[in-house]
């Protein structure tokens, strides 16, 4: 694929999925994190790496990994964006072992619509509501991250996949009011 056609597609892929994002957050009452969602995205290491990697059915993450063993896109961006459980990773007071810390509640919300939308994006027509629970079940991150996080994660996606999208979205504004009216509480 020319470089051209690499770099029009992965910033299609970006905007796209930024924009879906934004929307079901707006839907969700997480109007900041919509905006400010991904704007890492278009930073140099993560935009130009993402062109070079570009495939345009998967994340280029994904080959980046594949050819040189880690991926610098991801490493910049997972240490940015709050809405990835891996951010939330810290050794522990000892220093010794990687200690997975409870994601506060808005960016849990926010990375269950990041599945959704990035799901859509790269599945095109053949997304269903079920799909971002299986590819959160497929993968191992349930097995490193915080139990409270993978314990959210499974319920949220598998309401979503039960529900449909419509009565998720509802599900997720109920659930964020509450989280913010139990901040201002304390």
């Amino acid at each position: 694929m020319s470089l051209s056609k690499r770099f029009i597609g992965h910033l299609k892929t970006i905007t796209t999925h930024k924009f879906l994002v934004m929307k079901l957050c707006f839907k969700c009452g997480l109007y900041m994190q919509g905006l400010l969602h991904d704007l890492s995205k278009y930073s140099p290491v993560e935009f130009f790496n993402g062109v070079r990697y570009y495939q345009g059915y998967r994340s280029p993450i994904d080959e980046e990994k594949e050819e040189i063993g880690y991926s610098k896109a991801w490493l910049h961006h997972k240490g940015r964006n709050k809405h990835h459980w891996e951010y939330w990773l810290d050794f522990n007071l000892n220093g010794q072992l990687i200690a997975p810390l409870a994601m506060p509640y808005n960016y849990i919300i926010e990375s269950v619509l990041d599945k959704i939308a990035a799901s859509k994006v790269y599945r095109g027509k053949d997304y269903t509501d079920d799909y971002p629970l299986y590819y959160f079940e497929k993968g191992n991150s349930k097995n490193i991250m915080h139990q409270y996080n993978a314990k959210q994660f499974k319920e949220l996606l598998s309401y979503l996949a039960i529900n449909g999208e419509e009565k998720a979205l509802a599900h997720y504004a109920k659930l964020y009011k509450d989280f913010k009216k139990s901040k201002r509480l304390k």
